[in-house]
């Protein structure tokens, strides 16, 4: 077994030290977190896609009625009702932001909490207009949070079949050319979505298919939609007929439907290829930008042998001597630095969840951007940067000391004395120099932000 570290566990595979929550006693321990009910969702709610459609139905009906009655008072009024409905969609987003953090400041299962981010930054998303660019929150909830430690091909069906995704990857109105849609010149084909798959979802950048590949899984996708008033379905009359050849096996034929997108999403799912990316993905994020390649090789074998299994994929990574190196790893990215500061500092939830809407943005949303994140808004579909030389250019470096300094004693009123915080945010991994300056410190709120800001809390 490999020298499993208390400290690293929770640093490395969970939200980073609590003073109120010990860490796990040992590798069994914390994948055991993973099982039984999902309590941080439940203690903090974000409403799953299936509420938030509703959203969209009452959305699209006042844009009906303001169509149809030009120039009237009930143009006027379904404007204002419109807009009443994206105000509220707006700091709804802004509070599942909120709540996300204190999942991961309160919980008792972190890395559920890492594994979430994990996932749904490998199968990013975004609404591209109107109420659906608040709709990733509630996406993560109905299509990540579920499978976390099943099958990746549940997992891989549920994200990439969503409607987000559908819509965000412009697979809406992609139709076969010899469907009877496509026949009429409504729509046409669009291989964004097929593309994805293959090349970030499954098989990888440089993984074995080709633009043929491509475009008949795209051809098989066709008629995979989203009507607001249903959820996602499968219209027959946008499908392309006939069978599709993807990585030498044939897939439809008979009555196009959805069985056969989730046939070859499981065979992508089952490839060698995706068990490669998959392995190193998991390994760049939780333990290196170079992983140790024993520690993929086991990632990966673990994967093949189980059938996709995600569980025996984290474990095997967890009991891997190469992830429990003590050299300090990875720079957490800025969502993962706040949400560690918070949990460190034992902050109440309601200290940043419940404030209003400008303060929230000034304290957090607004710090995320400066620091190079922009909360639910990715700049393309292959996520957020993993390399650490993309979070500690001197714009990211500054902001994270001005909120390491500023935002803390604001948000909490009483800080900690800097000379035990010390050891309850770093442990074993404070240095001489860090436990000086927390001593030497003018303030309480100079020494906990120093803490904060220092190379030792900023990697995993």
């Amino acid at each position: 077994m490999p020298p499993f570290d208390p400290l690293l566990a929770d640093i490395r595979f969970g939200c980073g030290l609590s003073p109120l929550i010990p860490p796990p006693a040992d590798a069994e321990a914390l994948l055991a977190t993973l099982n039984g009910p999902d309590l941080a969702a439940q203690r903090f709610a974000i409403e799953p896609f299936d509420t938030f459609r509703q959203r969209i139905v009452l959305f699209n009906e006042q844009g009906r009625i303001r169509r149809a009655n030009r120039g009237t008072d009930r143009e006027m009024a379904a404007k204002k009702a419109m807009q009443v409905m994206n105000r509220q969609a707006r700091r709804a987003q802004m509070t599942w932001l909120g709540q996300t953090l204190a999942r991961r400041g309160m919980t008792a299962a972190p890395l559920r909490e890492r594994l979430a981010g994990f996932w749904a930054d490998h199968f990013t998303t975004s609404g591209k207009a109107a109420l659906m660019r608040r709709a990733v929150s509630p996406y993560v909830e109905e299509a990540i949070r579920p499978h976390l430690s099943g099958r990746f091909e549940d997992l891989l069906i549920a994200a990439v079949t969503h409607p987000v995704m559908v819509i965000y990857l412009d697979q809406r109105g992609s139709a076969g050319p010899h469907s009877p849609r496509g026949k009429k010149g409504k729509g046409g084909l669009n291989e964004n979505l097929a593309r994805e798959i293959m090349e970030l979802h499954t098989l990888g950048v440089g993984g074995p298919y080709t633009q043929t590949d491509v475009r008949e899984l795209a051809e098989l996708l066709t008629g995979l939609t989203f009507r607001p008033t249903v959820g996602r379905l499968f219209r027959k009359d946008m499908a392309e007929p006939g069978r599709e050849t993807v990585l030498g096996r044939s897939y439809g034929g008979r009555a196009p439907g959805l069985d056969d997108i989730q046939a070859v999403l499981r065979d992508l799912a089952r490839h060698p290829a995706t068990a490669r990316h998959l392995a190193r993905k998991l390994a760049v994020h939780f333990v290196s930008d170079t992983p140790d390649p024993g520690l993929v090789g086991a990632i990966e074998a673990a994967f093949l042998d189980s059938g996709t299994d995600l569980r025996a994929g984290y474990a095997a990574m967890l009991g891997h001597p190469a992830a429990w190196s003590p050299v300090p790893g990875n720079v957490k990215p800025p969502f993962d630095f706040i949400a560690s500061a918070l949990r460190a500092l034992a902050m109440s939830p309601e200290a940043y969840v419940a404030l209003k809407e400008k303060a929230f943005r000034q304290h957090i949303q607004y710090p995320l951007r400066l620091m190079g994140h922009i909360w639910e808004k990715p700049v393309g579909p292959d996520g957020l940067p993993e390399a650490d030389s993309a979070w500690i250019s001197p714009q990211g470096l500054a902001a994270r000391l001005q909120w390491s300094v500023s935002v803390p004693q604001i948000l909490a009123g009483a800080l900690p004395d800097p000379r035990d915080f010390v050891d309850t945010a770093l442990g074993a991994r404070a240095t001489p120099a860090v436990q000086f300056a927390a001593r030497a410190a003018e303030s309480r709120a100079d020494g906990v932000g120093l803490i904060l800001a220092s190379p030792a809390f900023q990697r995993t």
